[in-house]
């Protein structure tokens, strides 16, 4: 006899959840978090974001995790401190100095080097970094001693400029980058080029793909909207250790941004009722209209109100690859 499933636990829930990650927490705890305040049956982010860093960091909950990998492919924006005169190990505060150097850079100095990191450049990640390198992460090679060869990689800076030049030897830039980027690996590079070092202080990241600086919220913001929707215990209950939970989640939801907010650089197939349940059913549609594509690599489709499929129109016909609550 087939064993049933086992039954999800949470609320079938689908959205993003914006979140201003505060320092001190990572990406991997920051989503555990959220999947606990929303009681969502799952959850994933879009980009890691350093414990040290703060800032935007996006959390699909649901079906929303379909649409990771468009956000992740998309352009972040940070904005960072680069102190000058010391190299760390880790290329940002945790790590001890390496390296040392009295040089403090003008503005002009410092702005006659960033023609060289803007466009497609050469990279080589920091020792404390996510690339895996036969099989293991860089960072627990690093913290075990171990001295990785890791090798160089084209990413692209797409805008590199001084926000603010400070004459105690600090250097706060913005950068637009694409996917791959550190930052940490620039201000270690340009502080090398400089022959006077440099490494990261303070990391905010701005900007993820479609989701900006409006649509942060901070982690108080929902705490406080959980606490709004608690039940309300007897004395004793709270005496005895009992923890009242989140019974109205309305305020909470108000917060969560639609999955298709991801999709914002893809066409958007708009279906009529009957073009929905044959898309819903894993069914190509055919796209009737003057202004409909008749090949697009990657759209998405909406109907019922919200988003039904993620696919591709080929010949003038929609064809699903990824259905939302359908099959598939």
């Amino acid at each position: 006899m087939a064993r049933r499933g086992k039954k999800p636990k949470g609320r079938a829930i689908s959205g993003w959840i914006v979140l201003d990650k505060p320092k001190g927490m990572g990406s991997t705890e920051a989503v555990s978090k959220m999947k606990w305040l929303f009681f969502a049956q799952k959850a994933g982010h879009a980009g890691t974001l350093d414990p040290l860093a703060s800032g935007l960091l996006p959390i699909a909950l649901g079906d929303a995790t379909k649409t990771v990998p468009f956000v992740m492919d998309g352009e972040k924006t940070y904005r960072f401190t680069v102190r000058w005169g010391a190299e760390t190990t880790t290329d940002d505060t945790e790590g001890p100095v390496v390296r040392s150097s009295d040089i403090r850079p003008s503005r002009e100095a410092v702005e006659a080097r960033l023609a060289d990191y803007r466009g497609e450049i050469s990279q080589v990640p920091p020792q404390f970094s996510a690339i895996k390198i036969d099989g293991e992460r860089a960072y627990d090679l690093a913290r075990e001693g171990e001295v990785v060869a890791i090798a160089a990689r084209t990413v692209v800076v797409h805008r590199l400029e001084i926000a603010e030049h400070r004459d105690e030897g600090t250097t706060v830039f913005e950068a637009d980058c694409g996917k791959g980027t550190y930052v940490r690996a620039i201000a270690r590079d340009l502080g090398r080029d400089l022959g006077c070092f440099g490494h990261v202080t303070e990391l905010r990241r701005l900007a993820v793909g479609a989701f900006g600086e409006d649509d942060m919220v901070p982690l108080a913001e929902l705490e406080a909207a959980a606490d709004e929707g608690r039940e309300e215990l007897e004395p004793e209950a709270i005496e005895a250790g009992a923890r009242p939970r989140v019974v109205d989640f309305a305020g909470l939801d108000e917060y969560l941004l639609e999955p298709e907010t991801a999709l914002a650089d893809l066409y958007e197939v708009s279906l009529t009722d009957e073009q929905a349940g044959r898309v819903l059913a894993g069914n190509p549609v055919l796209l009737r209209g003057r202004d409909a594509p008749a090949f697009c690599e990657e759209a998405y489709a909406t109907g019922h109100g919200r988003l039904l499929a993620l696919g591709s129109v080929e010949e003038g016909s929609f064809r699903p690859k990824r259905v939302f609550g359908g099959k598939g």
